[in-house]
């Protein structure tokens, strides 16, 4: 199937679009049908074939005239005037926003109106004004500081203009994560784009700082090295570098730089001092280890203790246990005699009171 790519905007999503058969060159304005109605658009992908297309895609309705260029060219200016009405009407109702772009169809159909905002605005009234102006549906549309920064433009802090509004189509998820790997300052104002957000730039070498991550050690790390075991006291990842501190001596060591390749990690953490077989050099230690193996043995007896004293209480709780049924039991049984004689008492009492109906003669009247 042959399609092209249209783009409406200036830097914007790219959509697609079937030429009916024409051969469209880039760069070349066309009028489409879309959600929104009729556009206006240009080509920023030519005629190219795709197979196994799952999403119906639209034909294009022409190519752009001289009428529909000078019909865009007064929708931008009608834009620009939109924009200054808007923001009057805004001061009047009071509305907390900002009015960041304006929008208008290509068929005069639908104005739609960008803005920002801290939380959520009852616009119905504004609405309400803006359609009796321009006779036209009013669409305000909530956007974000990224999206205003695309729309609005700006220089960021590499001195060129932003990324957002000159190449990028698309927003990137950006987390602090990347700059912790690329090893930049956490400083939000030193990683932080116009926008206030974390700058988009920090997507473009992710990838690369994950690839030389891999083989580089963990600043802590003890490893071997030619002249000898050392711990790593920091690593430069584009020149793939580790500055290593070796030990010379009981208490002397030597800082030098190796290429990754040359070293090899031992263990996430320096070794032990050895205690020089002294028991009362040190309270614990991985060296000669005869504390280690005291404290070891203490832990198992200490442990046997508790297990023993563990298991002769099970015996007593039983012993407890049946005792306490026993007389659980024994006060059931009383309870339930003392119930059934007052039951009893209560039942002969009743039937001495109650008249006999079998012998009972009713008094005849004189």
């Amino acid at each position: 199937m042959e399609i092209i790519g249209i783009r409406f905007r200036q830097v914007g999503k790219i959509y697609y679009f079937d030429p009916c058969g024409q051969t469209i060159p880039q760069g070349t304005p066309v009028i489409v049908e879309t959600v929104r109605g009729v556009e206006y658009g240009t080509t920023v992908i030519s005629n190219r074939n795709v197979e196994n297309v799952e999403i119906p895609v639209k034909k294009i309705i022409r190519i752009a005239t001289e009428t529909d260029i000078r019909q865009e060219e007064l929708n931008r200016e009608r834009e620009k005037s939109a924009v200054d009405l808007c923001i009057e009407k805004i001061k009047e109702h009071g509305l907390d926003m900002h009015l960041v772009d304006v929008e208008i169809t290509f068929d005069l159909n639908k104005i739609i109106f960008y803005f920002t905002s801290d939380g959520r605005v009852d616009f119905r009234e504004l609405v309400k004004s803006l359609a009796s102006v321009f006779r036209m549906r009013i669409e305000l549309r909530q956007i974000g500081v990224r999206d205003e920064a695309k729309v609005l433009n700006g220089m960021g802090i590499c001195g060129r203009t932003l990324c957002c509004a000159t190449f990028l189509d698309e927003f990137q998820p950006v987390s602090i994560k990347m700059a912790k790997d690329q090893g930049m300052s956490l400083n939000p104002t030193k990683i932080s784009g116009v926008c206030g957000r974390l700058m988009c730039c920090l997507k473009y070498e992710e990838e690369t700082y994950e690839y030389l991550n891999r083989n580089l050690p963990l600043i802590g790390d003890w490893v071997n090295a030619p002249d000898g075991d050392g711990e790593v006291l920091s690593v430069n990842v584009l020149r793939q570098l580790a500055k290593v501190a070796v030990k010379k001596g009981k208490d002397e060591s030597t800082v030098i730089i190796y290429p990754i390749d040359k070293i090899k990690v031992l263990a996430h953490e320096p070794p032990a001092k050895p205690c020089d077989h002294n028991a009362n050099a040190c309270n614990t230690c991985n060296g000669c280890g005869k504390k280690a193996k005291e404290s070891a043995a203490n832990t198992e007896s200490s442990t046997d203790n508790a297990t023993s004293e563990k298991e002769k209480q099970p015996q007593r709780g039983y012993q407890n246990k049946k005792e306490d049924k026993a007389q659980h039991d024994r006060h059931d049984k009383k309870d339930d005699k003392a119930q059934h004689e007052r039951q009893n008492k209560k039942d002969d009492k009743t039937q001495r009171e109650r008249p006999n109906k079998r012998n009972y003669v009713p008094r005849k009247r004189s």
